[in-house]
């Protein structure tokens, strides 16, 4: 049978997690010292190491950089100083999780438990698209809008993108510039939002030395840097009224000058333009000019929000997910079925977009090579103080229902109970007569409850030592 090494200074802190884990049912061996363990490898090698960070001799984090260097792992630090630089140390060194001291020891066993599952597995990484552009999608709504951008992006036509923000409406504009007859030449971008306005009509048509306060030379413009190629203008339903005219007059004619500029320019760029807003209701509020939404709206392409394409979110996350691991130089890693059903029947104000920056987070802050419906409760949207007990047995329940484990409501009844216990035992100094009035049962109903449940792990307090 593989073994567990456990190396701590400590002697109670190796003592109680290796009965835990013996009890677990691993082989376990213990050391004093982080030599000891150096001086072990010479003959074998663990299924999985458990080490303290400050130790006599060499310390656990340079013993699991040496470790990781040589693939022995997996490795799990554990510390009384969770501060940030050695957390973020232990982490950049290669550990499979860290332990912050005190710990519960069932939480303790089922961390070691769970990265041995992880070393075990090979992960399939699913293939990374290799397409032009980076749209994604298999629903009715997706292809239709594949079927758009492939009738549109051949011709010369000015194309208006609308959608809900975050929807993507930017890949579409490199869609249809990348397959276009102008894909060789420039891709200009402008968040018309993004730019005060005093200072939009600079960055459209660019300024000539001297025009304003701080112009030292001459500036070229969106417009001439997108000569040739595409400019594409985003949230151009917030564009000022002034600006519009001006834009009008470009569009209609192909001619601008420069701002203090007397040189009449001459422009061949090909506009697609994008906007979160109801441009039909700006025009009816005077807030956008009519004539220039009929030739900013020649064609339009409607980006469907993720409600609209809940089929597309497996696929959306589980790219996102490899992507970010490979951006990342992260180990890549996998949704279970409890945590894809969650993701699934999440609200995504912020559409694609807040899915891609979700499954970031995952790769980064999730601590096995499968991510848990437990892992999404540690992310922003979890419920009120007040429940978040409740949310997070739910999401328990939901992710063990998946797997198709069985026993699930005794097994939440013994961890409830034992949880209410121990938290009771410990705020009064385990005094049993008072945890029981705080509980609000009977002594003999707390000492039955004991007594029936395995024996209890109490957590581990090691705040004295290393």
């Amino acid at each position: 049978m593989s073994e567990i090494w456990i190396a701590d200074d400590d002697r109670g802190v190796r003592f109680v997690l290796a009965e835990a884990l013996r009890d677990a049912g691993h082989a376990v061996r213990e050391f004093s010292a982080g030599d000891a363990v150096r001086a072990a490898l010479e003959e074998s090698r663990p299924a999985l190491l458990v080490t303290d960070v400050r130790m006599p001799g060499e310390n656990g984090l340079r013993l699991l950089e040496d470790l990781t260097r040589r693939n022995i792992g997996p490795v799990i630090v554990m510390s009384a100083f969770t501060d940030v630089a050695t957390t973020a140390a232990a982490y950049r060194a290669g550990a499979a999780d860290y332990l912050a001291k005190p710990f519960d020891l069932d939480q303790a066993v089922e961390t070691v438990e769970r990265a041995l599952a992880a070393a075990r597995e090979e992960v399939i990484v699913p293939p990374t698209r290799a397409d032009a552009h980076a749209l994604i999608g298999e629903s009715t709504a997706m292809r239709e809008v594949f079927r758009l951008i492939g009738r549109v992006a051949a011709s010369d036509l000015n194309v208006l993108i609308t959608g809900e923000t975050g929807t993507g409406k930017e890949l579409v504009a490199r869609a249809l510039h990348e397959e276009s007859s102008r894909a060789g030449k420039p891709y200009v971008a402008l968040n018309t939002a993004a730019i005060p306005a005093e200072l939009l009509e600079s960055e459209l048509f660019g300024h000539e030395a001297g025009a304003f306060t701080g112009a030292t030379r001459r500036v070229a413009g969106r417009f001439e840097q997108a000569d040739g190629g595409t400019l594409f203008l985003d949230e151009i339903g917030d564009m000022p009224l002034a600006l519009q005219t001006r834009l009008l007059r470009v569009l209609a004619g192909g001619e601008f000058y420069r701002v203090g500029g007397r040189e009449l320019m001459h422009g061949n760029v090909r506009i697609i333009a994008a906007t979160h807003q109801d441009l039909e209701a700006r025009v009816v509020q005077g807030m956008f000019r009519a004539d220039l939404k009929h030739r900013l709206d020649v064609v339009r392409i409607p980006l469907p929000s993720l409600r609209e394409r809940r089929g597309d979110i497996p696929l959306l996350a589980r790219h996102f997910l490899a992507q970010a691991a490979a951006e990342l130089g992260l180990p890549p890693k996998r949704f279970s079925r409890g945590a894809m059903k969650l993701i699934e029947q999440r609200d995504y104000p912020g559409n694609v977009r807040e899915l891609e920056n979700l499954c970031r987070r995952l790769a980064v802050i999730a601590p096995g090579v499968e991510i848990q419906a437990a892992d999404l409760g540690a992310l922003p949207a979890r419920a009120t103080r007040s429940g978040e007990w409740t949310e997070a047995l739910r999401m328990w329940a939901q992710d063990a229902l998946a797997q198709g484990e069985a026993d699930i409501h005794a097994r939440a009844r013994e961890s409830l109970d034992k949880t209410l216990l121990n938290a009771a035992l410990v705020a009064n100094d385990g005094h049993r007569q008072q945890a029981a009035i705080a509980l609000g049962v009977g002594r003999n109903t707390l000492t039955r409850k004991l007594g029936a449940s395995r024996k209890r792990r109490p957590n581990v307090d090691t705040r004295h030592e290393s």
